[in-house]
């Protein structure tokens, strides 16, 4: 009944006798659901019962369960209505629409007669392949759109992201025939997919996937749906382009998988074999092959065709598993022989299906080592060919190759005992085994509770090097203990190592919990993260009125201004090339929204560009989005911990988050709130029009650490990041600038490459990269490299001067020195306040000298004054010297480092702290 269910074809509105068919059967499993006689249907009165049957009905039939259901629902109070209620509403649906009376009064759309002429083509007695595609490129691709695609390992070629292929979530979310489609027409290496100057034959580089431990194909690659998505009840659908055969075979399968971990070496009848085409003995291959006579054709892996350049259209057929039933296609290879590895017996193998769901552990192929285990065994140890590590599992030998299942001799031993048998090819142990591939395994959770020495108990297996320390008390000290008085004075000093933390507050904790919850990894590899609102909170007014009028503002200032007006276009082209703004959908009846005003600023040392910043701030009858938002912990590291942990070791290095506050996604139905106005297409001539950013921006005052906070994310979470990478993201930053040192240039350059791997899998890329070592700089492309490093003849010119968090660093002598403001100001207060503040020193080595000019700024104000009133007349001289003086810190050199050798390779370190004495 199930398999007729599973095979069931889709019912459109023009063929209601299969909706007869339909209820016929679903009345008959209902009849075998009541007498019980067979076990397991009761999941059918569940919704995950029942949906896979909805989604062959019509939509129409769809839409009226959901109403009849509900209404079930809510008159009977249950959770879900049970099995025998579907049943009797098909059986109604079927009987209403094949009354002869009202056959005429149903339309055939326009997509039904779409489906019926498909239908025509095809033997209707075969299930039609559902297809849920998603276009990864255009199929009429140019020559000049294949250029594009340079390096898979950096950038995406779907996304254009610099999250590389094998790490791309929407590529691993396709089907494998569509991955490999994808492959074949970018040319891109079908083995490590990170390459297209290769192919898989040549490739070279060492590939393992985390899903099955396999070393045969990468994560990427890997048969069966994404471990993230979710799993139909018969089994995924397979695009083939719609195409559906009159005669597609039907492959089965159960095979067996030995268990256990006592020794290494266990099997499932598998056996090393040498393979090879006919007549071409030359090409021959060693491989392990799966004996399984519970299938009835036989199989090969994706590899085995790639090895032997066999490059076909794929076919399509049924797979039958425990799982359920798929549809898939695969390539076909004949004219192949098998031989044993002692060349005494050989067989011609029949036409071999592409298959990826073959187990691949190789731990459960047969060694001697396993046969010496077990007494009944010893005697065919040594018939047992030793195990092969480059011998991969590329074939499954069904019945279909029956010579091979003969038993010529066989080795019981005692119960549940593993068993050896001899084949036409060879030996072969036999244990309690399934095809683990292809169904989802049993899992079996054991709570052992342990009784600790202060008995209490404990899910935790104890430490065995637990001490156990009694302390002597005297008197005093007993009575004290006896004693029922506050105690909390006796520990209140005592240090602990989270001391030097600062304590969240109960906004912050509010803040890390939303974004724990919701901050989550899209299709696009990107991080999608929300506006954390403050709960509770006011319901923002619409403010487009504002905004307009901001706008206005804004556009008359532009127009004066043509240099700053083109800037400010420049800066707003790339928003919307880069996909960090888009036009906005209408807004519903009464739905809650907020309009951004924005403005333009300066660098000081970047005239060239402008930086549109949003006025989250910007109030509307007293309330504004940043008041509604929470602002969230300071998870920024201290410049100066960064700046100390730069001194530490021989070779620096410098980098950068490209546009780091951009990387990260607002949630979609949070983006309303970020909306704005700005003209059509970019162009000041052209109408007003409403925008919304689609990424967090400069000027929401939770921007920051939301940034933060994900930035650590993409480094914690990302799989196969190493413990350097994390270490580096995490306490060599500050915001989006990184200054790390390193004992050796090849750490800094492992590290630092093993830190752009990381974060590019979340779109997150590494660049302004600069150094103080040619080798490094060597090892970078020159579009990852600092701008004054770009086009840098290493052998004629000096690298530039480098600022990083306000320091200025020699690349060429390694030393740090300091730049001064050659600003007039008035003599006022606020002038000798800003002279004195333009000269930053995190690190402390100007303070002897800026400590004087402080310390005049105090004498100057001691009498109460305005910021722009002159100051006494009295002091001008000392104030003329003392800012002429500090024109003599450009010539202060500091070397960067503590001392002349990395600190990781020193012996002894001494830390001398000379007291200040008074005179």
């Amino acid at each position: 009944m199930f398999d007729r269910l599973e095979q069931f074809p889709r019912i459109t509105n023009k063929e209601p006798h299969l909706l007869r068919d339909l209820g016929d059967l679903l009345l008959e499993i209902d009849s075998a659901k009541s007498e019980g006689h067979i076990s397991g249907l009761l999941y059918l009165d569940t919704a995950r019962g029942i949906h896979p049957i909805v989604d062959e009905l019509s939509f129409g039939l769809q839409e009226k369960w959901m109403t009849h259901g509900t209404r079930y629902k809510r008159d009977y109070s249950v959770s879900f209505p049970p099995f025998s209620v579907f049943a009797t509403f098909i059986k109604d649906e079927a009987k209403m629409r094949n009354d002869p009376s009202f056959m005429s009064m149903v339309p055939p759309t326009f997509t039904t007669f779409k489906a019926d002429k498909h239908l025509e083509k095809h033997d209707k007695s075969k299930m039609p392949i559902t297809v849920h595609r998603t276009e990864v490129v255009s199929s009429e691709q140019t020559p000049s759109a294949e250029k594009t695609i340079t390096d898979p390992s950096k950038e995406c070629p779907i996304h254009k992201k610099p999250h590389p292929l094998k790490k791309c979530r929407l590529f691993r979310e396709k089907s494998l025939e569509e991955r490999k489609a994808y492959l074949r027409q970018n040319q891109i290496c079908f083995r490590c997919c990170v390459s297209s100057s290769h192919q898989a034959k040549n490739c070279k580089m060492e590939i393992h996937c985390s899903e099955c431990e396999s070393n045969s194909h990468i994560s990427a690659l890997h048969a069966g749906p994404a471990p993230w998505a979710t799993h139909r009840f018969a089994g995924p659908a397979f695009d083939h382009g719609g195409e559906q055969g009159s005669a597609s075979p039907i492959a089965t399968s159960t095979c067996t998988q030995v268990c256990g971990n006592k020794i290494g070496g266990h099997s499932c009848a598998k056996i090393c074999l040498v393979v090879y085409p006919k007549d071409h003995y030359d090409k021959r291959l060693r491989a392990y092959a799966i004996l399984d006579d519970q299938s009835n054709r036989s199989l090969a892996r994706s590899s085995f065709f790639d090895i032997f350049g066999i490059d076909i259209n794929s076919t399509p057929y049924t797979l039958k598993t425990c799982a359920g039933v798929s549809k898939v296609t695969g390539r076909r290879a004949s004219n192949f022989i098998v031989e044993s590895t002692d060349g005494q017996s050989s067989l011609a193998l029949p036409t071999l299906i592409e298959c990826d769901m073959l187990p691949d552990n190789q731990n459960e192929i047969p060694t001697p080592e396993a046969a010496h285990y077990h007494p009944h065994l010893k005697d065919v140890a040594t018939e047992i060919p030793a195990f092969d590590p480059k011998a991969d599992i590329l074939l499954l030998l069904g019945r279909d190759v029956i010579q091979t299942h003969k038993v010529l001799e066989q080795r019981n031993g005692p119960l549940n005992a593993p068993f050896a048998q001899k084949l036409a090819l060879g030996w072969v142990i036999v244990g309690d085994v399934c095809l683990g591939g292809a169904h989802n395994p049993g899992h079996v959770n054991v709570l052992k509770t342990n009784i600790l020495e202060n008995g209490r108990p404990s899910y935790f297996l104890p430490c065995q090097n637990s001490m156990q320390v009694k302390e002597s008390f005297d008197c005093q000290d007993r009575d004290r203990m006896d004693s029922k008085a506050d105690t909390m004075g006796d520990t209140v000093f005592q240090s602990t190592s989270a001391d030097e933390k600062p304590a969240y507050s109960i906004e912050e904790r509010t803040f890390l919990q939303i974004m724990e919850k919701e901050v989550y990894q899209d299709d696009s590899s990107s991080l999608v993260a929300p506006l954390p609102f403050c709960s509770p909170r006011p319901r923002l007014p619409n403010n487009k009125q504002q905004a307009s009028q901001r706008l206005f503002s804004v556009c008359c200032t532009l127009k004066k201004q043509p240099e700053t007006r083109q800037h400010f276009v420049d800066f707003m082209e790339n928003i919307f090339v880069s996909g960090h703004a888009e036009l906005a959908p209408p807004l519903k009846e009464h739905e809650e929204c907020w309009y951004l005003p924005f403005f333009g600023v300066y660098h000081p040392h970047k005239l060239e560009q402008i930086r549109v910043v949003f006025d989250s701030s910007a109030q509307h009858h007293g309330v504004s989005l940043n008041y509604v938002l929470l602002t969230g912990p300071n998870l920024n590291n201290s410049p100066l911990g960064v700046l100390m942990r730069f001194r530490e070791e021989r070779v620096a290095v410098t980098t950068e988050i490209k546009q780091m506050f951009h990387c990260f996604l607002v949630r979609e139905d949070h983006r309303n709130f970020l909306r704005f106005l700005w003209h059509r297409n970019n162009d000041l001539e052209q109408p007003i029009v409403e925008y919304r950013m689609r990424v967090h921006v400069f000027g929401n005052s939770p921007s920051p650490a939301v940034a933060n906070y994900a930035l650590r994310k993409a480094s914690k979470d990302q799989e196969g990041s190493d413990f350097q990478s994390k270490q580096l993201v995490e306490r060599h930053f500050y915001v989006d600038d990184g200054l790390i040192s390193f004992p050796s240039e090849n750490e800094a350059v492992a590290a630092l490459k093993a830190a752009q791997e990381t974060l590019a899998a979340s779109n997150l890329k590494l660049h302004k990269i600069a150094f103080n070592s040619i080798e490094v700089m060597k090892a970078f492309p020159k579009e990852d490299l600092a701008k004054g490093l770009k086009d840098l003849n290493v052998e004629a010119d000096f690298p530039p001067m480098l600022r990083r968090l306000g320091i200025s660093w020699d690349v060429t002598t390694d030393e740090f020195t300091f730049h001064v403001s050659r600003a007039v100001k008035p003599y006022t207060r606020r002038g000798v306040l800003s002279t004195i503040n333009s000269l930053y020193d995190p690190l402390g080595f100007a303070a002897p000298v800026s400590i004087k000019g402080r310390a005049l700024l105090r004498e100057l104000t001691t009498e109460a004054c305005e910021w722009e009133e002159p100051l006494p007349e009295k002091k001008l001289t000392d104030w003329c010297e003392w800012k002429d003086s500090i024109k003599d810190l450009e010539h202060v050199r500091i070397p960067r480092t503590y001392t002349a050798i990395s600190l990781s390779s020193s012996t002894h370190r001494e830390l001398s702290v000379m007291p200040l004495q008074k005179p």
